[in-house]
């Protein structure tokens, strides 16, 4: 049975930094991975992801040069690091498994197979 797990949710101030990760269980093929996110009376959207390779990153405009998706391999948890953060930023960030596209990451969130339950993430101004 699959398992994702987000973790590192928290409240803090506008212009300090957070570090989201995301633990995966009972996987036996290659996926790519990435952090969806969805804000108050918002529709969910992309905010960040990578390959199986590991090669490939990438991100949405709004989070691009303060954000930072990684991983220490490709069994090991999935990381999001998140600084200069804006009270924009507030919102349920979910991790998310892509079976059908594992090199390429897509940002539709209809292509990803396997969903975390989220983590809070909540900025204030």
């Amino acid at each position: 049975q699959v398992q994702v797990v987000e973790s590192g949710g928290g409240l803090v101030q506008t212009g300090g930094s957070l570090r989201l990760a995301c633990a995966r269980s009972g996987l036996s093929f290659v996926y790519s991975m990435a952090w969806f996110r969805q804000g108050p009376g918002k529709e969910r959207e992309f905010v960040a992801g990578i390959n199986w390779n590991g090669d490939s990153t990438d991100y949405a405009d709004s989070v691009k040069g303060r954000f930072t998706v990684s991983r220490d391999n490709a069994n090991g948890p999935l990381y999001l690091q998140m600084n200069r953060l804006k009270p924009e930023d507030t919102a349920v960030y979910y991790c998310a498994l892509d079976v059908g596209s594992p090199l390429i990451i897509r940002r539709e969130g209809d292509s990803y197979n396997y969903w975390g339950p989220g983590t809070q993430v909540t900025v204030s101004s």
